[in-house]
C-alpha cells in the first residue's frame, strides 16, 4: 500500500473536490470486481489523471503500474486477457490510440483479444500540452481496425454505464472519453446499450448527431435554437463503431438535415461514419460535418479552443444556423 493516497491528505481532498468526475471510472470497475468478474485496471503512469488510484486504493492486488510505456501495456493487458482476465488499461488517447496503434491492431483486434481500452483526455481537452497530446485522430484511426468496438461516453454516469455493460461484451473496446469535467446528462441509474444511440428530441428543422464531450453543449445549442424557434434535435451517438443506422436514418427522415458534431478532425470521425450511412442508402440528406478541419489544432486552455473551434453552446448554434441558412 505504499505510495497510496489517504482519502485523508490534501492531495487527495484537492483531486477530488476539483474533479469529482475523476471517479466514475474507478467506481465502474469496483462494481465489476463487486459482481464477481476477474478485473485487472492498468495505467501508464497516469493514475491520478484516470482516477485509477481510486481503484488502486479499493484492490491493489488488481491494480498494474506500467510506467511510461503504453505500448508494452496494450500488450501485456492482451496477455492478461488470454489468461480469462478482465483487462482495463487507460492513458491518454493520443497515446493510446495512435502510439500503441500497431499493439492494439495485432495483439488486440487481431488476436479477439476482450481488452478494454480506456484512452482519455480526447480531442483539444490537454489544451496548452500541445499537438503530441491532441487525439483529434484517433477514431478515424481506431475506426479502421476490424472487429473494434469504439464508444464515447458524453459524461462520468454513462461511461460507468457503459463499463458495467462490458462484462456482457465479448470483444475488444476503445473507450473514448474526455477530461472528466464534462457536466453530467444522465444520472446515476442511467443504462448502456452497445450500439444503441441515445434521442434527446426529435428536431424537425435539424437533428444534431454527436458523440463525447460535445453532446452536453449540442444540447444547450438545440435550447438555444428553439428559443428562435428553430426544431432541433439531439443525438448522443455514444456508440461509434457499430452505429446506430436506425437512429441516423430515422433523423434523416424528420429533418431532412443533419449535422454531426465531434472533437475530433472531421476527416474520418464521427461525421464520415455518419456519411458512409446516409451514402450507403444513397439518401438525399444534407449533412455538415463541424469538428476541427483537416488542421493540427492550436494550443490553448481546453476552455478557450472550445470557443475558438465553435464546440461551446454558442459556436454550435452559429454553426447550425448557418448551416440552416443555406439553399
Amino acid at each position: 500500500m505504499s505510495g497510496l493516497l489517504s482519502d485523508q491528505s490534501w492531495q487527495y481532498r484537492a483531486l477530488t473536490d476539483r474533479n469529482p468526475g475523476l471517479a466514475h471510472l474507478s467506481d465502474g470497475l469496483i462494481d465489476l470486481m463487486e459482481d464477481g468478474h476477474p478485473v485487472v485496471a492498468g495505467s501508464a503512469d497516469l493514475k491520478y489523471s484516470n482516477g485509477l488510484y481510486q481503484f488502486e486504493r479499493r484492490y491493489p492486488d488488481r491494480y498494474i503500474q506500467f510506467g511510461i510505456s503504453e505500448q508494452n501495456m496494450v500488450s501485456a493487458a492482451a496477455g492478461l486477457a488470454s489468461t480469462g482476465m478482465m483487462p482495463f488499461v487507460a492513458t491518454f488517447a493520443s497515446f493510446l490510440g495512435l502510439l500503441a496503434c500497431e499493439q492494439i491492431r495485432m495483439d488486440i483486434a487481431y488476436c479477439a483479444q476482450p481488452v478494454r481500452l480506456i484512452g482519455h483526455h480526447t480531442g483539444i481537452s490537454m489544451g496548452f500540452y500541445g499537438t503530441s497530446h491532441h487525439a483529434t485522430e484517433d477514431i478515424g484511426t481506431m475506426r479502421s481496425i476490424a472487429d473494434l468496438t469504439i464508444v464515447s461516453p458524453a459524461d462520468g454516469p454513462q461511461l460507468r454505464a457503459a463499463i458495467r455493460a462490458s462484462a456482457e461484451h465479448d470483444r475488444p473496446i476503445y473507450f473514448r472519453t474526455g477530461r472528466s469535467q464534462e457536466p453530467d446528462i444522465y444520472g446515476p441509474d442511467t443504462t448502456f446499450e452497445f450500439g444503441r444511440a441515445v434521442r434527446h428530441g426529435a428536431g424537425r428543422d435539424l437533428s444534431i448527431i454527436a458523440c463525447g464531450m460535445p453532446v452536453h453543449p449540442a444540447l444547450e445549442a438545440a435550447a438555444i435554437l428553439g428559443a428562435e424557434g428553430i426544431s432541433v434535435g439531439v443525438i448522443d451517438m455514444a456508440t461509434i463503431k457499430p452505429l446506430d443506422r436506425a437512429a441516423v436514418l430515422d433523423a434523416a427522415a424528420r429533418a431532412g438535415r443533419l449535422m454531426t458534431v465531434e472533437e475530433h478532425n472531421v476527416v474520418g470521425g464521427l461525421g464520415a461514419a455518419v456519411a458512409e450511412v446516409l451514402a450507403d442508402e444513397g439518401l438525399p440528406v444534407r449533412l455538415h460535418r463541424h469538428g476541427i478541419k483537416d488542421s493540427f489544432a492550436l494550443i490553448a486552455p481546453p476552455t478557450h479552443l472550445y470557443a475558438h473551434y465553435q464546440l461551446d453552446a454558442d459556436g454550435i448554434a452559429s454553426v447550425a444556423r448557418n448551416f440552416l441558412r443555406q439553399g
